[in-house]
């Protein structure tokens, strides 16, 4: 059983004026790049969650078999409901997640952070200049407590409480700290001034 990945995906990018998952970064759609980072960084089962009303038939890699769909009936619940779908069908270990509209990471960081996962049975999350990023990962032993959280916690309670040593990865890569908000971020360098 490899390394399998949530992707939440069913925000209304309401601050980027909708559609913030389809725009397009150097020829690809947003969270197409997001999928390529994990897909090329030795995931082999994406889990993307969804709006029931979602249109992403732009998304390519939405169609590779390694990718899986799951509609999230309510996201208005937040991230953390959308988390916990994917969750319930996703079979894989380590665990990572990773927002959709997260496309600067690189598939170099994706696998660090799954090898330091598995390496030592701990959650981890990627640092750079002292900030926590994404993908974080754990291992499955901690799906179940996490699934059984209330889904008015947080990613970060819920496995707070799930009694699982958590480490810090430093990584060189600014991109775990870069999400898309605003159309700005598409072109905007990376934050902080650090490499991208």
């Amino acid at each position: 059983m490899g390394p399998v990945a949530i992707v939440p995906a069913a925000g209304k990018g309401e601050r980027f004026g909708g559609a913030k998952l389809t725009a397009l970064l150097h020829g690809e759609t947003v969270l197409d790049r997001t999928l390529a980072s994990l897909l090329d960084g030795g995931i082999s089962r994406v889990v993307v969650v969804v709006d029931p009303a979602a249109q992403l038939t732009a998304v390519v890699r939405l169609a590779d078999p390694r990718v899986q769909t799951v509609v999230n009936d309510d996201p208005s619940r937040g991230m953390f409901s959308s988390i916990q779908a994917g969750l319930a069908v996703a079979l894989g270990d380590p665990v990572l997640v990773i927002p959709g509209d997260m496309p600067f990471v690189r598939s170099a960081t994706v696998v660090e952070v799954a090898r330091a996962c598995v390496r030592q049975r701990a959650i981890v999350v990627p640092v750079i200049g002292g900030r926590r990023g994404h993908p974080i990962a754990f291992p499955a032993g901690v799906q179940q407590a996490v699934l059984n959280a209330p889904s008015s916690s947080t990613l970060k309670q819920a496995l707070a409480e799930a009694g699982v040593a958590r480490i810090e990865l430093p990584v060189d890569d600014a991109g775990v700290l870069r999400d898309v908000d605003v159309p700005a971020d598409l072109v905007s360098g990376p934050p902080d001034g650090h490499l991208a």
